[in-house]
């Protein structure tokens, strides 16, 4: 099972790359996530991303995931088959 079919609530997250220069970096752990967006907690704050606009890692993986590509609920994203890119 690869990442983008594992549960990341409770897992640190990190932005690699987006489309706004603002997000490269951010990190925090998910709280919540939904078909379009990923909820971080940046110590005391909730940090709200849409997923179409970044790429990120999940834990300590390596894998760069980008968010177009997992923009479902996810609860149907961990039975998705996806292709290698």
């Amino acid at each position: 099972m690869n990442m983008y079919n594992q549960p990341w609530i409770g897992r640190s997250l990190v932005v690699v790359d987006s489309t706004d220069a603002t997000l490269l970096g951010r990190n925090g752990t998910v709280v919540n996530e939904s078909r379009n967006t990923v909820s971080l907690l940046e110590g005391e704050r909730t940090l709200v991303l849409n997923k179409a606009s970044i790429t990120f890692t999940v834990g300590n993986s390596d894998v760069a995931i980008e968010g177009a590509m997992v923009s479902q609920r996810p609860e149907d994203r961990i039975h998705r088959t996806y292709r290698k890119a």
